[in-house]
């Protein structure tokens, strides 16, 4: 029985980046083996074990055979006669294809130490296209490595696998979980960057997908057009280390402007309500977390007010704060404002430190959510005028508020 480091920490030890876990193959062995020695096992479609000691999964050499459409269409095979190299075919790209043996020694049967040194993303073997789910991977990690370009022939092969379906065999939960991790990498627009290239993106995301070719306002850079914009706003996100929610609603913030009549070009006049209702399609069907639907909503609805909030009276502004719900959920009024603050930066010439918006709501938030409601209800004599009176109290400690600015 012989055990080797694989995939993802054998790269990011060549790239000098940190190992966060390693991931082990087990050549040589079969189950009994593994458990005889306290392995604990945990893999359900194939045998991964835990390492009695230190917890690291460790699984049994393995090929697989396509039997079926889709990510789930697969039927697995580990025995000892399995050798290393049979393994490594499996795996998607060079880089990934990678094994290091406990002597030190590196096992590169497919030159992925070349295409690190060179910088390409390049598929093992012809066997890529029988998984959906590798598109995604590919753009992800296009959004992990911005400096990587994707080899042409494994570009050729992802437009094949769209072309022939596959992508559509891909079930929601696995399309968001790697959406998901795309966001969270350095460069996220180049996950839709590449998805585009290949075709994906119309199938996955073609609310985001029809974005692209539609220009934004007349005084806006004539070169980013509102799918640019878009990526530009998710990546800056990710510059500024925002969350998930934050990136997620960057991407979706304008969905409606895709579907304005052309006729209304550059103008999008009512483009919020045709956002609102496309992010809400994309999240029902994509089945994203509540908390990333409900800021992606919000941010489609509210994003065009709060720009205008140098503008809005007093009482507009405790309006928007009342319907947001950020007396209650000021935390989230601040992701809210972070996606603003993107959406205004990402534009070409646009600096963060001319954005005062932010600042102006922080005041009238924070005069809003010190006015005692309890203390307006004690001397209230007419219980129905309540509601009236608080908001009057607030649309005053407002009005003070930002007259001081």
């Amino acid at each position: 029985m012989k055990t080797y480091v694989v995939g993802g920490a054998v790269r990011d030890e060549l790239l000098g980046r940190p190992v966060a876990d390693r991931d082990w193959v087990v050549v040589g062995a079969n189950p009994g083996a593994l458990l005889a020695l306290g392995y604990k096992p945990v893999g359900r479609d194939f045998p991964v074990f835990l390492h009695p000691d230190t917890r690291e999964e460790y699984a049994l050499a393995r090929t697989e055979r396509k039997t079926g459409r889709g990510y789930h269409g697969f039927t697995f095979h580990a025995a000892p006669d399995v050798t290393l190299e049979a393994d490594l075919a499996r795996r998607d790209l060079t880089i990934n294809a990678m094994a290091r043996a406990a002597d030190g020694t590196l096992v590169d049967p497919f030159a992925g130490r070349a295409d690190l040194e060179a910088r390409v993303l390049r598929h093992v073997g012809p066997a890529f296209v029988e998984d959906p789910v590798r598109i995604l991977r590919v753009a992800r990690f296009a959004a992990r490595f911005p400096e990587f370009t994707v080899a042409h022939e494994t570009l050729a092969l992802m437009q094949t696998m769209v072309a022939n379906g596959e992508v559509d065999h891909l079930v929601p939960e696995r399309v968001w979980q790697e959406l998901a991790k795309g966001l969270l990498e350095a460069r996220p627009a180049r996950l839709f960057e590449v998805l585009r290239q290949c075709g994906a993106l119309a199938r996955l995301l073609p609310e985001v997908d029809r974005l692209f070719g539609v220009p934004q306002r007349a005084d806006f850079h004539p070169e980013v057009d509102t799918g640019v914009h878009t990526l530009m706003v998710v990546d800056a996100a990710a510059q500024r280390g925002f969350g998930l929610a934050v990136r997620f609603a960057a991407l979706t913030h304008d969905l409606g402007k895709g579907s304005t009549p052309a006729d209304l070009l550059p103008r999008h006049h009512g483009h919020e309500a045709r956002s609102v209702e496309l992010a809400g399609q994309l999240c029902r069907r994509l089945k994203v977390p509540n908390d990333c639907r409900d800021l992606a909503l919000l941010a489609a609805r509210w994003h065009g007010d709060i720009h205008r909030g140098a503008e809005l009276r007093p009482a507009t502004v405790v309006r928007l704060l009342e319907q947001t719900d950020a007396l209650r959920r000021p935390e989230r009024f601040e992701q809210l404002l972070q996606v603003c603050l993107c959406d205004f930066v990402g534009r070409l010439g646009q600096e963060a430190a001319a954005y005062a918006i932010p600042a102006r709501f922080h005041r009238a938030l924070a005069a809003v959510r010190a006015v005692d409601a309890g203390a307006i209800a004690r001397q209230c004599t007419e219980p129905a005028r309540l509601p009236e009176r608080i908001h009057a109290a607030r649309v005053d400690a407002a009005r003070a508020a930002l007259a001081a600015e």
